[in-house]
């Protein structure tokens, strides 16, 4: 089974905002609904923590640190194929994106040509409205957008 981890952030001014990726590489290029994630990526559960792979892949796949914690846990959430993802919150405001650098992969394109072409792994980030990320964000991450609305709910509810 493929586990992933990623962290979504979220600013409160002046409405709630989470920031989303756009996946690289050819087949998402001319693509906008669906083609969207929380900056994540795969790990090998017992050689590192949900939260450590999920700090490194955010990392790896902008080019910059993501914000110092507290961080919560959303929850693990599945794709209908099976892989999973646990995504993890933090105050992103005053969070700056000054030094993005999109880490790359390799991909035979065209397909069946023989050669080798490097994508970025994300090709834009953006600050977006929760119900603009719900449309965005592949089916499988559309939960977390839910799930991070009651975290800030039961934040507000009990004084946090």
């Amino acid at each position: 089974m493929i586990t992933s981890a990623g962290i979504l952030l979220y600013r409160l001014a002046p409405s709630l905002e989470v920031l989303i990726a756009h996946m690289g590489g050819p087949f998402w290029a001319s693509k906008d609904a669906g083609a969207w994630s929380v900056p994540k990526g795969e790990f090998a559960e017992g050689e590192e923590s949900a939260l450590d792979a999920a700090r490194r892949e955010f990392r790896e796949e902008l080019g910059i640190d993501p914000p110092e914690p507290p961080y919560a846990e959303l929850g693990t959430f599945a794709y209908s194929s099976g892989k999973r993802v646990t995504v993890f919150v933090a105050d992103g405001s005053g969070f700056s994106l000054d030094g993005l650098a999109f880490g790359e992969f390799e991909l035979e394109w065209p397909p069946r040509s023989g050669r080798t072409a490097s994508f970025p792994e994300v090709d834009r980030v953006e600050w977006t409205d929760t119900d603009a990320a719900r449309e965005r964000l592949v089916k499988g991450q559309r939960p977390a957008i839910d799930a991070l609305e009651q975290h800030l709910a039961e934040a507000a509810s009990s004084g946090r």
